[in-house]
């Protein structure tokens, strides 16, 4: 392999693929995709952002260094938990009230864990799968019930390679991420009906602080080599495939997941 090919490549720049839109993302404090899709949406243009997660000393600072650096735009946080449906409903109708109406939501919440199936707790099981599953389909049936009247908008999820792929100790996880693909199938088909568009990206691994604290070193990087280039995904390359996702550049496009990842699932 040539070593340049395992460095990261240069920042893409913005070319206004979100100009003028609202975007709502879940789970988008701290420096992991979320955080990244964030400023990834307003260097794209993006009129108004509306930041969600549970950590509120996270969730401060994010919005705090968003406000900063794009000081031009309406940036608002707002603590919510997606396995409880009176957050959910709050979230949502906090996030229209201050855009005017979202143009694009972003599911990024998700839990992850490592657990053999033999040892695993029905409690283990049914978090990750509230969390990641069962919390990216209310968040999507909340946020449908604003844009279908409106006949427009754009939901995309974040999947996950292991929804195709098989690793030990992930049973778990690979069901939800799984699960959320097939959601995003059947929602994209009855959502499109009403000019709503939604898809997903299924990254295989990026590295972030959050990541890197949940899994031995030793593992991510003996996933992250056997990628095509050598290396992990950054961040704002994932957010980068969410931007055009949300985009009128994937106006086409209808309950499809992308694989960014640079191995074949």
């Amino acid at each position: 392999m040539n070593p340049s090919s395992s460095n990261p490549p240069p920042y893409v720049p913005p070319h206004g693929l979100l100009s003028g839109r609202s975007v709502l993302i879940t789970a988008a404090a701290g420096g992991g995709i979320g955080f990244a899709t964030a400023r990834r949406v307003l260097e794209e243009g993006a009129r108004a952002l509306v930041i969600a997660d549970i950590h509120p000393r996270r969730l401060d600072e994010a919005v705090a260094t968003l406000r900063k650096d794009f000081a031009d735009r309406q940036i608002e946080g707002q603590l919510a938990n997606v396995t409880l449906e009176p957050e959910v409903q709050a979230l949502v109708e906090f996030a229209e009230s201050r855009t005017g109406g979202v143009d694009v939501l972003v599911n990024n919440a998700g839990l992850g864990g490592s657990r053999r199936v033999v040892d695993m707790t029905d409690d283990e099981w049914h978090k990750v799968l509230d969390v990641t599953l069962t919390g990216t389909f209310r968040m999507t049936r909340a946020m449908l019930k604003k844009m279908q009247p409106r006949g427009r908008g754009a939901i995309v999820n974040n999947a996950s390679v292991l929804g195709w792929r098989a690793q030990k100790e992930q049973a778990h996880y690979a069901a939800a991420k799984a699960g959320v693909m097939a959601l995003t199938r059947c929602s994209g088909l009855e959502a499109a009906e009403f000019g709503v568009r939604i898809n997903a990206v299924s990254p295989s691994i990026a590295f972030h602080e959050h990541l890197k604290k949940t899994a031995p070193a030793e593992l991510l990087q003996q996933l992250a080599s056997r990628e095509a280039f050598g290396r992990a995904a950054e961040v704002w390359e994932i957010a980068n495939v969410i931007v055009f996702l949300a985009s009128d550049y994937a106006s086409y496009l209808v309950g499809e997941t992308i694989s960014a990842s640079s191995q074949h699932p």
